[in-house]
């Protein structure tokens, strides 16, 4: 057995992290939006190898100098791959096999974000050749995505629903003055199940989060108010989750 150090300082001045294995570490992101009444995912084409022209999420390793926290990697592996600035980001969780990445044991740290497409200017950047909004139906889109990016993209989806029963999130993707009805619909985007309109009415009104803006939009049959959100709006938790309608 050798020589203990003296001190913690010593230990840490002759520790070596190199002498254990370590796993692969990722973020990947989750950029949501809706288009045309349409969910939609944020995706890049890889113009690398592994899975050469395939399409996934956004993502990429941590910079063990340059990247302070997980936040900081997401929030750059981001802009560096799709030329996006998000609003915000929130953790969903990590998941780690050593199936994942045909590299080697590897783990990734999850987020997600809902933001308005049309705040956004893509830019294919480093990693991909191309990157563009795809439609998400029943958890999933049309093209086959690399790693496990289909199950990181059900996980995402799920965390995004289940925050929208209980908070006002979905109105994040509106411009800042909207109608109830286009917020309600926001709703039923996300969501992908009926609700009840009249109900869900009285829910969002009786919150006190919406104010009157004073303006009208015109419609098939008489002016609808125009909202906008309140400062509290995005604190706000609703007491009981919303359920679709019956």
């Amino acid at each position: 057995m050798g020589k203990l150090p003296a001190s913690e300082a010593e230990f840490l001045a002759s520790y070596d992290p190199k002498k254990f294995d370590a796993p692969l570490a990722t973020v990947d992101v989750t950029i949501f939006t809706v288009i045309n009444g349409s969910l939609n995912v944020l995706l890049v084409r890889r113009n690398e190898f592994p899975y050469m022209d395939k399409w996934s999420l956004p993502g990429g390793f941590i910079d063990l100098v340059g990247d302070n926290d997980l936040n900081a990697t997401a929030m750059r592996k981001l802009k560096d791959k799709t030329g996006v600035d998000a609003p915000y980001l929130e953790q969903v969780g990590t998941v780690g096999s050593k199936g994942r990445d045909p590299r080697g044991w590897s783990l990734t740290v999850l987020y997600f974000a809902l933001m308005s497409s049309e705040k956004v200017r893509l830019r294919a950047g480093s990693g991909a050749s191309e990157v563009a909004w795809r439609p998400v139906q029943n958890g999933q889109v049309e093209e086959v995505l690399a790693f496990d990016h289909e199950e990181l993209l059900k996980k995402a989806l799920e965390r995004l629903q289940n925050k929208a029963r209980y908070t006002m999130l979905p109105g994040y993707v509106l411009p800042e003055e909207f109608t109830l009805t286009e917020l309600i619909n926001i709703y039923r985007v996300l969501l992908e199940e009926d609700i009840d309109n009249p109900m869900m009415r009285r829910r969002l009104l009786r919150t006190n989060l919406l104010e009157e803006t004073g303006g009208f939009r015109e419609g098939d049959t008489r002016p609808a108010k125009l909202y906008r959100f309140a400062r509290e709006a995005a604190q706000h938790v609703f007491e009981r989750n919303l359920e679709g309608g019956r």
